[in-house]
């Protein structure tokens, strides 16, 4: 008889919804898997976020269902003139892309996929959470990870699933590689649903063109502004994102906590019944520093490799920073099927960049441009092309074929 397959041990760094997708790919092929969080008590806070069909794919594939994510349908956007409060709906400009798109509250994904890797009656062996444990180190070429108390822990592979700020980046490209302030920063916050009663004109954003999704408003003059908000979790909440210019991104005083008062100040010029929407806004309310990572030349080094913000953070003009890295757990799945060796990772991983790196370094730069060049500004709603790159796209199937082709 044949020796059973062994299972690959694998060290996730970062529990995100992008470290949390591929521990439910990774467990699901019957690899054993770890995932080394820093935070004591990870969770996701403070906004909602579009969960595109390209993404629900590769979601559906790794078993979470549509209903479990509370989200609501998301058909287009309704833009709005910041003076006048006339606004345009657009819907997706491809066929069959009605009904197709969510819009969730981040948290509500992540509980999810939290469920679905560290659930006993999954389908393998229940992915193991370490919260509080913080990784000062890699060593890619052996599948090290070391832990700031001095133990280090050994795996097959090693992903870096943590952000921004990733200490994985730093060891797999040899030196820091920081992301520099793009100049804009961001207001998040939530509104009870039920609220809107107070208001004397809500049908602007309840019936909002006939559009399930996102209304936005754009503000060209006294310096770069924008505000989008959408409902989620079953409709139960809104959720709203205000960006502005910032020049205070670098002083010592800045904080990442923001008030009622100072979000309506930023705005106040705006027609009065976006100002009364904004007025409803809960405290707290969270500020971030937009910031946008180089290009990188490589995401991969032996046995480790990036995923997520580690590799392409950007600005969230398309809506598909978390899209992007559930594509790419989706990706890793199905290029380490069980039966997988140790001496094979670094061929798989090689493949997981030839898949993944173009189109990630493509999100990136098109985010970024459609974020600060005024002619590209809201083109993702106007162009078919950057939609069909974007939504048609399908990681699984490309990815399997991909497998199929050079590694059956």
């Amino acid at each position: 008889m044949a020796p059973p397959h062994e299972p690959l041990e694998i060290s996730i760094v970062g529990a995100g919804i992008g470290g949390l997708a591929a521990a439910v790919a990774l467990r699901r092929n019957g690899h054993l898997v770890k995932i080394f969080e820093t935070s004591e008590i990870k969770t996701e806070i403070g906004a909602g976020i579009g969960i595109q069909v390209n993404a629900l794919r590769v979601l559906e594939h790794l078993g979470v269902s549509r209903e479990k994510l509370k989200g609501v349908y998301y058909n287009g956007i309704t833009a709005f003139d910041s003076k006048s409060g006339e606004g345009i709906a657009r819907r997706w400009l491809l066929p069959d892309m009605e009904n197709q798109s969510l819009l969730c509250h981040r948290k509500d994904v992540h509980d999810e996929l939290r469920r679905v890797a560290v659930d006993e009656g999954g389908q393998g062996t229940p992915v193991q959470l370490h919260l509080g444990t913080k990784i000062v180190e890699c060593n890619p070429q052996a599948g090290t990870i070391t832990l700031d108390g001095g133990e280090i822990v050994n795996a097959d592979l090693v992903i870096g699933a943590d952000g921004l700020h990733s200490t994985i980046r730093t060891s797999i490209l040899g030196e820091a590689q920081h992301a520099p302030a793009s100049g804009l920063s961001t207001f998040r916050g939530l509104i009870d649903t039920s609220k809107l009663q107070e208001l004397s004109d809500s049908k602007w954003f309840t019936e909002n063109g006939g559009i399930s999704g996102i209304s936005s408003i754009f503000i060209r003059e006294g310096g770069f502004r924008m505000m989008a908000a959408f409902p989620c979790r079953n409709r139960s909440l809104i959720n709203f994102v205000a960006v502005y210019s910032d020049p205070h991104q670098d002083e010592p005083g800045w904080s990442s906590k923001g008030t009622r008062e100072e979000l309506l100040h930023i705005f106040h010029d705006i027609h009065p019944k976006f100002l009364a929407l904004l007025a409803l806004a809960e405290e707290p309310i969270r500020k971030w520093q937009l910031r946008v990572l180089p290009l990188l030349g490589t995401w991969i080094n032996g046995r480790a490799a990036l995923l997520g913000d580690a590799a392409h953070a950007t600005l969230p003009t398309l809506g598909q920073g978390a899209g992007i890295a559930i594509e790419e757990a989706g990706t890793l799945g199905c290029l380490l099927p069980l039966g997988t060796t140790r001496a094979e990772v670094p061929a798989r991983l090689e493949a997981y960049q030839t898949l993944r790196k173009p189109r990630g370094d493509y999100v990136n730069r098109e985010s970024l441009s459609q974020g600060i060049e005024p002619s590209k500004m809201g083109l993702y709603f106007r162009s078919e092309e950057v939609q069909r790159n974007l939504l048609t796209h399908n990681a699984i199937q490309n990815a399997q074929e991909y497998y199929e082709k050079h590694f059956s």
